[in-house]
């Protein structure tokens, strides 16, 4: 017996989870930015490396409700989805070990700045307008972006959103035209190197 109580969760053994490197903490770990800017693709890049669970905000909402994110935003509006996206972060975010990618506009509400503050390590994935318009340019799945402009849409939501990014983010980083693998590379010793708070 080793003392782990019935309601403790299993302990996956670091070889099953093929981990190529470790954290000294087991605090998530919440990616920031605005769409475009590879929250997904780098979040799951990191949990692979890390030997973490990846979730991606968005996914999940989509998989509880059985709808795409665009569906709800025609049905309910973007009041709504806020509201679903409150509550799935809520419940997500004390889950340790994981690698969470938020959805572009999770920190517009303020009880999530301070989930996301309070429950982990914020990285905060910060590109150009420009290099986020020439990535989501032809996603047809961004409500946001469904206006005459979507470049200008960007450069808009981006003013509006970038100092929230900054307020809530233990790291920033600048993802420029760096290729995804040189990205989670990069973030591997920065992630080792943070204190977390206690």
């Amino acid at each position: 017996m080793n003392g782990a109580l019935p309601s403790d969760p299993p302990q996956r053994a670091p070889e099953e989870r093929q981990c190529e490197a470790s954290l000294p903490y087991r605090t998530p770990i919440f990616l920031v930015g605005m769409m475009g800017a590879g929250k997904t693709t780098i979040g799951r890049g990191l949990a692979r490396i890390l030997g973490r669970e990846f979730l991606d905000l968005d996914h999940e909402i989509e998989n509880r409700c059985g709808v795409r994110v665009a569906h709800i935003f025609d049905v309910e509006g973007e009041e709504g989805f806020r509201r679903r996206e409150c509550s799935v972060l809520e419940e997500c975010s004390s889950q340790p070990d994981l690698v969470l990618a938020t959805g572009g506009g999770a920190i517009l509400a303020p009880d999530n700045r301070r989930i996301l503050k309070e429950r982990g390590v914020v990285i905060y994935l910060r590109a150009s307008a420009e290099a986020l318009y020439a990535r989501v340019a032809r996603d047809r799945s961004r409500p946001l972006l469904q206006t005459p402009d979507p470049q200008a849409r960007i450069r808009e939501l981006l003013a509006l959103r970038e100092p929230l990014y900054e307020e809530v983010a233990d790291i920033i980083f600048d993802t420029g035209t760096m290729p995804v693998p040189q990205v989670v590379k990069s973030l591997v010793p920065l992630l080792q190197n943070y204190e977390v708070k206690e």
